[in-house]
């Protein structure tokens, strides 16, 4: 049984940084490319970031990019997303996913197998 469990999560200024980690079990994450999503009151869920295969390929939400950066550890079988400069627009919770072995649009949630259950992140200004 995949499970997918998210934490990292919590309150923070304005400039703050925070680092979200997911934690996978029932998956080996050397062969998974790992997203992170996140869904912010009243509002769709939306792409942040997406790491592939190997790790050397990352890919970004234009509204993240340059302050979050998502990595992952294969030994440890846990993706990161590193978040800094955190803005009050950045509160949601944020899911990570697995992508799916075929897709057709990385920031599409359709294309993801498995999600986690997500962890809060507010961002006070």
């Amino acid at each position: 049984q995949v499970r997918l469990v998210e934490s990292g999560g919590g309150l923070a200024q304005a400039g703050d940084s925070l680092r979200l980690s997911c934690a996978a079990s029932g998956r080996t994450f050397s062969r998974d490319a790992v997203g992170w999503f996140r869904q912010a009151p009243g509002k769709e869920r939306q792409f942040v970031a997406l790491i592939g295969v190997s790790g050397d390929d990352t890919y970004y939400a234009d509204s993240v990019n340059d302050r979050f950066t998502i990595s992952k550890d294969n030994a440890k079988n846990t993706a990161y997303l590193q978040m800094n400069s955190l803005k009050p627009e950045d509160t949601a919770v944020y899911y990570c996913a697995v992508l799916g072995d075929v897709y057709y649009d990385h920031t599409d949630e359709g294309s993801y197998s498995f999600w986690g259950q997500g962890t809060q992140v507010t961002v006070s200004s």
